[in-house]
């Protein structure tokens, strides 16, 4: 079977009406916890155990398993050796849309031989629908044995759907092909990614140095380890047996807390030759945890040097008094970035204390995808198997995997909490690459697209029901790789808890009242994504470091020409209004419309003379403007955008070098140097010109209801503005105003943004369409 190849050009989001929360038959209760996904019956049968059982050759032993018939469907439990009362406690799925019987044969055997059976008629098979409780299982006896063998089993059958609590540890028929040590890598399951906390060493000064050579100024420096990660102050300027540094060096630490802090002074006795004068080990777990900008106590901590050697040479190293004085905390007040900034699913500080109530909760459901294309060739033809991740927050989401389907059903739902409608959620569709288990080592699961949703651009309580076009980026071009249907539903508890929110800081306290540099950032991003990708790859199923990168876009910061372009013709769309506002007031200048000409000079007559009237004017302006443009208001999420990514006009040899590898690979050492310098500066403009960006759509998203509650508050306060500018006298107005700009230090907040600011920052751009 061939995939269906889409049209290059149907990269758009299209609104579809599934039905979601189906019933199973009529008259059936509605399961309520899965009502954003259409309902999937299926055939369970549970072998529990089974007693008496006896050889066909009347040894009185046997090696028994059990082996389940239906139709084209066959699956047999595992073998027991020499056991006449095994226990299975196995279950096995069936899709009902797949079964092409009307009864179910399900047959005990001694290796090959048959020891009796029992059949089912499908029709009489019960129906269950959480939140019943489970089917209790029933003995059966076992028909076609010789008369006195006896010989019982226990079962337990029943329709049911993927809401079943058994579903996810099931046997599924869909899976015959897979290995048993493939088949874990197949289920759904939930990830939790570890707590990260930011590690602040403030190295002070060290006291008593022992170098080797007495004669010469020491040239000092500390050396911080932890795990892969490892960071140096810089020489101490003192040049002494008790140098100073005063200096902060960053780190990221996951909790639990498997690692130490290694700590080596070491002395620069020439170029590329550094000698040890002693190190200290410090355990994460004695260390103070800070949660807000207050410092913790410092210590001093002795040096232990290491020598080689026995006796009397280790009696002296004892004795060795060496110290370093630091200041070590586990700051929470912080939260760790490990996704970028522009969407983030989580904003919440490390320590636990400090979080908010929840304000809302996030639904997902992963209906299906359409139109996949073939990801590898298995028997001679192209197949695809194909899982979604989805990640929001600390909790990251894998669905089950469909075996060699161009169109899988998952139908899966999922539930987050939400402590900040300025976040995206994003779900990812992969191809596995490792169900054949242990023949499967070295495989790197194959990215077919991903979605992100903003929250905010999601209106209270209204289901959202798209397909997503999977789109992804090769040396050759853009490609659709087919389409994902999701169910999203936000549900906010108090309109008013969200809407203050606005006003708040986008991140904690901590990153404005000590906020880290840009380079700081960037290194400890790199760091806690390699700490979540090496968490997640311990899990069974393992999240792969593929899936992990690819969901957290850790190659994002990297420079293309294609994204710059991009950057670039934000920018430029952005001030098109102006440009088109300074042409408008050339016509008018030129006398092209005289009736709009000589309004526009009563107007200006009549503010000139009533000065009072100019901000109500535009307040009032802008309310009007923001009410008409309501009308048009954005009603789908945002999705990844080909014309705005200039995924499709960017040209071969613009490809070559945005897949090129960093260092570039070419082999000419000057044209590697030069071209691995331009990349690097490059980015960085890249960058800026992206921020400068995402302000002018900001301020475009104020009166455009991208976000509706942000548009509501907008457009409200305008009017507001517009009464009190109209009721109280403007000198008054002016007075109040610069007052308010020059008051006493008291009373600003320290260190923190205004809410005007922070309503801004939580606008949002279409950093999140892109690709």
């Amino acid at each position: 079977m061939q995939p269906p190849q889409p049209r290059p050009e149907d990269y758009t989001l299209k609104e579809t009406t599934p039905r979601l929360g189906g019933f199973m038959a009529a008259g059936d209760k509605r399961t309520s916890t899965y009502d954003l996904v259409e309902q999937m019956p299926y055939l369970y049968v549970r072998a529990v155990k089974a007693k008496d059982l006896h050889a066909k050759d009347g040894s009185g032993s046997c090696d028994p398993s059990v082996e389940i018939k239906l139709g084209n469907y066959r699956c047999t439990t595992r073998q027991f050796e020499k056991n006449t009362n095994p226990e299975w406690n196995q279950v096995f799925a069936f899709p009902k849309e797949r079964i092409q019987s009307s009864y179910i044969e399900i047959t005990v055997k001694d290796k090959d031989d048959i020891i009796g059976r029992v059949i089912f008629d499908l029709n009489e098979v019960p129906k269950r629908v959480p939140p019943d409780s489970p089917l209790a299982p029933e003995w059966y006896r076992l028909e076609g044995q010789k008369e006195g063998r006896g010989g019982e089993l226990m079962l337990a059958v029943w329709m049911g759907s993927q809401a079943d609590e058994a579903f996810p540890e099931a046997w599924h028929a869909d899976a015959a092909t897979v290995p048993s040590d493939g088949l874990a890598s197949i289920r759904s399951k939930v990830y939790l990614t570890p707590k990260l906390w930011y590690l602040r060493v403030n190295v002070i000064e060290a006291q008593d140095l022992v170098p080797s050579d007495k004669c010469r100024y020491p040239e000092v420096y500390v050396k911080a380890t932890l795990g892969n990660q490892s960071l140096r102050t810089r020489i101490s300027a003192s040049k002494s047996v008790n140098p100073m540094w005063n200096e902060d060096l960053m780190f990221v630490a996951a909790e639990p807390f498997e690692e130490h802090l290694i700590l080596s002074v070491e002395d620069r006795i020439a170029p590329n030759k550094d000698e040890v004068l002693g190190k200290a080990c410090i355990p994460l777990q004695n260390v103070d945890r800070r949660p807000d900008h207050r410092p913790v106590h410092s210590r001093w901590c002795n040096l232990e040097k290491h020598v080689a050697g026995d006796g009397e040479q280790k009696k002296k190293d004892v004795k060795f008094s060496s110290r370093i004085h630091l200041r070590i905390s586990l700051d929470g007040g912080y939260h760790v970035l490990d996704e970028s900034a522009h969407y983030s699913s989580d904003l919440r500080a490390t320590e636990k204390q400090l979080w908010k109530p929840s304000i809302g909760v996030l639904e997902l459901g992963i209906l299906n995808a359409q139109g996949l294309l073939a990801m590898k060739t298995k028997d001679g033809h192209g197949t695809t198997d194909s899982y979604c991740v989805a990640k929001y927050g600390h909790k990251w989401v894998r669905t089950r995997t469909i075996i060699d389907s161009f169109g899988p059903k998952w139908n899966e739902q999922y539930t987050w909490d939400v402590y900040d409608p300025c976040t995206v959620i994003t779900v990812g569709v992969f191809d596995n690459c490792h169900l054949q288990g242990e023949k499967s080592k070295g495989n790197k699961d194959s990215r077919i697209g991903k979605v992100r949703i903003r929250l905010s651009t999601l209106e209270s309580g209204r289901v959202y029901t798209h397909s997503y076009p999977l789109i992804i980026l090769l040396p050759t071009g853009v490609k659709k790789m087919g389409e994902v249907q999701l169910a999203v539903r936000f549900t906010c508890y108090s309109l008013v808890n969200m809407m203050q929110l606005y006003s708040q800081p986008l991140l904690p306290k901590m990153h404005y009242v000590y906020p880290l540099s840009v380079t700081q950032l960037d290194v400890l991003r790199l760091q806690a994504t390699h700490m979540v990708s090496t968490k997640l790859s311990r899990a069974e199923p393992p999240l792969r470091k593929e899936v992990v990168e690819y969901m957290l876009d850790v190659d994002s910061h990297m420079w293309s020409m294609r994204k710059s372009k991009a950057n670039f013709f934000r920018i430029m769309k952005v001030l098109n209004p102006l440009v088109g506002a300074a042409q408008w007031f050339d016509k008018i200048c030129e006398w092209k419309n005289p009736l709009t000409t000589v309004l526009i000079h009563l107007l200006f007559i009549i503010l000139v003379m009533f000065p009072e009237l100019i901000l109500p004017t535009v307040s009032l302006y802008l309310f009007l403007i923001g009410v008409w443009f309501y009308r048009w208001r954005p009603r789908q999420p945002p999705h990844m955008d080909t014309r705005l990514s200039h995924a499709e006009t960017s040209n071969p040899d613009e490809f070559d070098e945005e897949f090129d590898t960093f260092p570039t690979s070419r082999a000419h050492d000057v044209v590697r140097m030069r071209y691995d310098r331009l990349r690097s500066i490059a980015g960085r403009v890249q960058t800026v010109v992206g921020d400068l960006a995402t302000q002018g759509e900001r301020l475009q998203s104020l009166l455009n209801w991208r976000d509706p509650r942000a548009t509501a508050i907008f457009v409200t306060f305008c009017l507001i503005a517009a009464v009190v500018l109209y009721l109280v006298p403007f000198r008054m107005v002016v007075l109040i105003a610069g007052l308010y700009v020059l008051r006493h230090p008291r009373f600003r907040r320290h260190g923190l943004p205004s809410a005007p600011l922070n309503f801004f920052r939580r606008l949002p751009a279409k950093t999140d369409s892109l690709l």
